[in-house]
């Protein structure tokens, strides 16, 4: 394979995850709130499109739509870069993640993986450790008080669960004997899944991803009757 199609192909595989990634993300949050509206006997978003299948893309035109403010008290500067920094983080993980079985296009294997590094899972945990200084520098340069503690919270929660989840991933990869994520998903072939092996460890990463993302019920640095929106209060439109 020459280097100008590696290029064309790396390119490919680039747009096709992070299409995946983005439609991906929008509709766990569709499918959150209709199971948020189901345990609250709510209707949910049911307007936009048939039942509100079209909904996260409403919600994406609503906030490009959206003027953009900084605070006056806001260092514009790291306030802006901050959420770059989290997509940044959030991309790049998906380079080492495969989402399908190699491809055979014209006679080439094309693994659909940006990326197949040896030490896919440490690169994966390293970089969401890079995404509490995203949180830390959103909060502080915001000029407020509400987002300062509610980064503060954020970033203590994200770093101690890290150790948990660190140490829930420490079985799978010692059953698998590799660091790729690429042999992760093959190990599991047919139903032997990890979750079936070591379903402590599961659970204890279930549990801290939810608490890495500051999802319910460790929504502590989001409380919006003490903190108003956490960490993000001062932020609007795409950011």
């Amino acid at each position: 394979m020459s280097v100008l199609e590696i290029i064309v192909f790396t390119v490919v595989k680039i747009v096709l995850i992070l299409t995946v990634m983005l439609l991906m993300v929008s509709y766990l949050v569709y499918f959150e709130r209709r199971v948020s509206a189901w345990v609250q006997n709510r209707l949910g978003p049911n307007r936009v499109g048939w039942e509100g299948v079209l909904q996260p893309f409403a919600d994406v035109f609503k906030l490009l739509l959206k003027e953009d403010i900084v605070p006056v008290k806001a260092n514009q500067f790291i306030h802006t870069l901050a959420p770059v920094i989290a997509l940044f983080v959030a991309f790049a993980t998906y380079a080492v993640i495969p989402i399908a079985s190699p491809l055979k296009i014209f006679g080439y294997e094309i693994p659909l993986v940006v990326a197949d590094v040896n030490i896919g899972v440490l690169y994966v945990l390293a970089l969401t450790s890079v995404g509490v200084y995203a949180i830390t520098l959103a909060g502080w340069s915001s000029g407020s008080k509400y987002s300062l503690f509610g980064g503060i919270r954020s970033s203590a929660q994200m770093i101690s669960y890290e150790i948990s989840m660190g140490f829930s991933v420490a079985g799978v990869l010692l059953f698998a004997e590799s660091l790729r994520p690429i042999a992760l998903v093959q190990s599991q072939g047919s139903w032997m899944w990890n979750a079936w092996i070591q379903p402590i460890g599961f659970i204890t990463f279930v549990v801290s991803a939810f608490a890495e993302t500051n999802r319910l019920p460790f929504d502590l640095p989001e409380a919006e009757p003490e903190l108003v929106g956490g960490y993000h209060t001062e932020y609007s439109s795409m950011k």
